[in-house]
């Protein structure tokens, strides 16, 4: 009987035992049942951070540095490192950072270069914008300059033409009686001192012509030869050109007395005409300012240049 039960005691025993390894391995299944659902997307996360990780195109100074544990034969991390051990970490994260450095000083001078440059174009554009300036204003200038030369050869031409057209036509200007002796046809001391106060009156004077008319009771050849005893005083005495000089005898004087003057009866009319030579002022050329022909020249060598 005994025997019996200790042969059912160790049945039982098989019986108990199996069902907890059964029960035990069942609870593992569902448990690992229940995570295996969130792992399906933990690799794709796990993928796209390794992806990252890998691309040194997204960080300056290439892929980050991978961590190295010191863990001991049971995987737990040993509190204690050696020398060795520490610059081995160490070395690399030294690596990254000179090779930062270099970088950094490669951006500053990069950065320098480019402001160097920036700033060079600057003062360029700026000397450029100048001289386009000076060279609008010297273009001002000579344009300025042409057209007053413009005007001043409009207002010459203007004047010639009034003096060619009005050149036939004589203006009396004085007119001076000289008296001859009766019965003589000779200057006297008093004629000559009138023709020489007539001659001081033509220097300088142009366009100007004389006019001498002779009259005398005793007829023409008389009133003639007063007439040719005036043009040859002031032609030898006061070189007074033949060519200005018109001279006539008309005989007895015709004239009726006017404004209670009695007319000339026995001698020389002498009477200082002028065209409109006379009236011309003398002209100048329009010379340019040095100034003005030494900004011509700057800007030709610029423009050459």
């Amino acid at each position: 009987m005994t025997k019996m039960t200790s042969i059912y005691a160790g049945k039982f025993s098989v019986l108990v035992l199996g069902a907890s390894l059964a029960t035990s391995a069942f609870a593992q299944s569902g448990t690992t049942d229940g995570v295996a659902q969130p792992s399906s997307t933990l690799p794709a996360a796990q993928t796209t951070k390794q992806t990252d990780a890998n691309d040194s195109s997204t960080y300056a100074t290439g892929k980050p540095l991978a961590g190295q544990s010191k863990e001991g034969f049971w995987g737990h991390v040993n509190p204690f490192a050696r020398k060795k051990w520490v610059n081995r970490q160490v070395d690399p994260i030294k690596d990254r950072a000179n090779e930062l450095d270099q970088l950094q000083s490669k951006n500053a001078n990069d950065i320098r270069d480019v402001d160097s440059r920036a700033t060079a174009g600057i003062n360029k554009a700026q000397n450029s914008a100048s001289l386009a300036d000076q060279h609008a204003a010297d273009a001002r200038n000579r344009a300025d300059h042409a057209q007053g030369l413009a005007s001043d050869a409009s207002n010459r031409t203007n004047a010639l033409n009034g003096t060619v057209s009005n050149l036939d036509q004589y203006q009396t200007v004085t007119a001076a009686p000289v008296a001859f002796v009766s019965g003589r046809t000779t200057l006297g001391p008093k004629a000559k001192a009138q023709l020489d106060d007539i001659a001081t009156k033509l220097n300088g004077e142009k366009g100007y012509i004389i006019e001498v008319q002779g009259y005398s009771r005793s007829g023409v050849q008389t009133s003639q030869a007063m007439a040719d005893s005036v043009v040859r005083y002031l032609v030898t005495e006061h070189q007074v050109p033949v060519y200005r000089i018109y001279r006539t005898g008309l005989g007895k004087n015709t004239q009726k007395p006017t404004d209670g003057e009695k007319p000339l009866t026995n001698g020389v009319m002498v009477s200082l005409m002028h065209n409109s030579l006379a009236t011309m002022t003398p002209t100048t050329a329009y010379a340019a300012p040095a100034s003005s022909l030494q900004t011509t020249g700057t800007s030709n060598v610029d423009g050459n240049q």
